[in-house]
């Protein structure tokens, strides 16, 4: 049984998919925090949240239970992420659901700015008849600079294109091709933009990098006389530049929805003139409430069923057809990381990771994460495919990976190599048949191995009489062996050789001591992997 709890007011859509779905439990709790929030959150398989409530660092401490968080909108800056992640927790947003609703309130914002109409409104009521006071501009012909140009960014542009506004717009991340189709001139810094906007909105995340992106000394490079409007997220914006910038007659106008603050019920703003504030309403909407609760929901049921990754903002995607294609890939990579990790006793520096054939062309970052949750599998950390990388990081283990896609001996081929104090490990496996893992290379040596259970490895000279040797110690010790592979270096008789044995139960120490007592064997150690049947659970 899923548990699940909800931390805001989410709409009956998303509520409804919950309850109606099978093995999932819901429970509803608002408004906690502190003390509260971290036991309530330790309780549970999945969180959805809205901007209600604060996830932090401390929200999550000692949290061994949690496996996602979904945020029933866009903005995640009140989840802790970093945090998040080295718990192995996912985090996902609904990109989507609220982006009409935000972009069309961004234009009511601009509208509303340019012809005065809030202190209009409030003129009238308070009974005068003042036309001459509130006269404003137009919005053909002048130039909006918008800043980020994902979705909500995007539809604010196709919109103001219906008033006939010039489109001017930075985000490093849209290609040329598309500004083009939206009739956006690009710009490769905002600083670029500034001197020729009448109106600048804003469309990003509130990161380091956005966090008052736009203050004194940018305003002092715009015309006089410009609008700024947010509608994403309050610190964009330096709210104190903003005052002073309007104060001293620089800013025309300011339109704010968010505020650096939240709730904020005594601004600065809400007793400046030239100013329209909203209590963050740009997803307020019937329709995109409904949208993003339900889009939240499906979410958090496809990826506590199913595993399905969607709109993560702190690990890859990952769909269902490519969960399942990769499975025994998975499977392989994860027993790779048990391997070398057990080889090197404990203690690793350096991995790379080399991936052949057909599974190049897959997303390897599902199969690196799977590797380095095998890597630490005997940790006290429970690492999983959002954590293990940034714990692998944590403990000073430097990872890469690289691809080559051309024609192998496998059709797919995954090669693990781990450093330790100069002794180097190499081991290769792929899938045979039906996601049956098997190792394929045991550092120079090829063969065909399982890679499960309790392996027997022993490194020899290779000469008659070594696997009846080993296998009469093992009937001494009633250990049963369960299959046999043995493996040499190439067109090389009588030279460097390595045996693997898979035992129904591991040899003891003394049986160890006794096989390399023969004058041909080199090295004997005892390995535990996962049993055959077992599939790591890293989500």
């Amino acid at each position: 049984m899923h548990k699940i709890i909800v931390l805001d007011d989410l709409s009956d859509d998303g509520m409804n998919l919950l309850r109606s779905t099978e093995g999932f439990s819901v429970t509803v709790q608002t408004g906690l925090s502190g003390a509260a929030l971290r036991e309530s959150l330790a309780q549970y398989d999945g969180a959805i949240c809205r901007s209600g409530v604060k996830i932090t660092a401390d929200s999550l401490q000692g949290n061994r239970r949690l496996k996602a968080i979904v945020r029933a909108g866009v903005g995640t800056d009140n989840i802790d992420k970093v945090a998040a992640t080295r718990q192995g927790i996912i985090v996902m947003n609904t990109p989507a659901g609220n982006t009409v609703s935000t972009a069309e309130h961004t234009m009511a914002m601009i509208l509303g700015l340019a012809r005065n109409v809030a202190p209009a409104h409030a003129s009238l009521k308070s009974g005068k008849w003042d036309r001459k006071s509130f006269s404003g501009v137009e919005l053909r012909g002048k130039v909006l600079g918008i800043v980020g140009l994902g979705r909500i960014g995007q539809h604010v542009a196709g919109f103001a294109r219906k008033f006939e506004m010039q489109l001017i717009g930075f985000d490093p991340f849209l290609p040329r091709g598309r500004a083009n189709e939206l009739e956006i001139a690009m710009v490769d810094s905002v600083d670029a933009m500034l001197p020729q906007v009448d109106f600048l909105t804003v469309h990003t995340p509130l990161t380091a990098e956005t966090n008052k992106l736009i203050g004194t000394a940018q305003i002092q490079k715009m015309k006089k006389g410009v609008r700024l409007i947010n509608c994403a997220r309050g610190g964009i914006y330096d709210e104190a530049a903003l005052v002073e910038g309007l104060e001293n007659g620089h800013i025309a106008g300011v339109a704010l929805d968010v505020f650096e603050q939240e709730p904020n019920t005594s601004s600065p703003f809400f007793q400046l003139p030239g100013t329209l504030c909203t209590p963050h309403l740009g997803a307020s909407t019937e329709e995109a409430q409904r949208q993003v609760a339900l889009e939240a929901a499906e979410l958090l049921v496809g990826y506590l069923k199913n595993g399905e990754i969607r709109h993560a903002v702190n690990v890859a995607a990952v769909d269902v057809k490519t969960l399942r294609r990769l499975r025994g890939f998975i499977n392989v990579a994860y027993r790779l990381g048990v391997l070398a990790i057990q080889w090197h006793r404990g203690a690793v520096s350096k991995c790379e990771l080399q991936f052949d054939g057909e599974v190049a062309s897959e997303d390897t970052r599902l199969l690196t994460s799977a590797f380095c949750a095998g890597l630490l599998s005997d940790a006290s950390q429970q690492p999983n495919l959002v954590n293990a990388e940034v714990l692998c990081r944590e403990l000073g283990i430097e990872v890469s990976s690289q691809l080559r896609p051309a024609n192998v001996t496998f059709n797919s081929l995954i090669t693990a190599r781990a450093d330790r104090d100069g002794q180097s490990f190499e081991a290769s496996g792929s899938v045979f048949g039906k996601n049956l893992s098997r190792l394929v290379r045991l550092q120079h040596f090829p063969m065909e191995s399982f890679i499960d259970g309790h392996l027997l490895v022993f490194t020899h000279n290779d000469v008659p009489g070594i696997i009846g040797y080993v296998g009469g110690i093992l009937a001494d010790e009633k250990v049963n062996i369960v299959q046999m592979a043995v493996g040499r270096n190439m067109n090389s008789p009588g030279g460097s050789a390595i045996g693997i044995l898979n035992l129904d139960s591991p040899a003891p120490e003394k049986a160890l001591e006794r096989i390399t007592q023969h004058p041909q064997i080199a090295s004997a150690r005892i390995l535990r992997l996962p049993p055959p049947d077992f599939e790591p659970d890293l989500f």
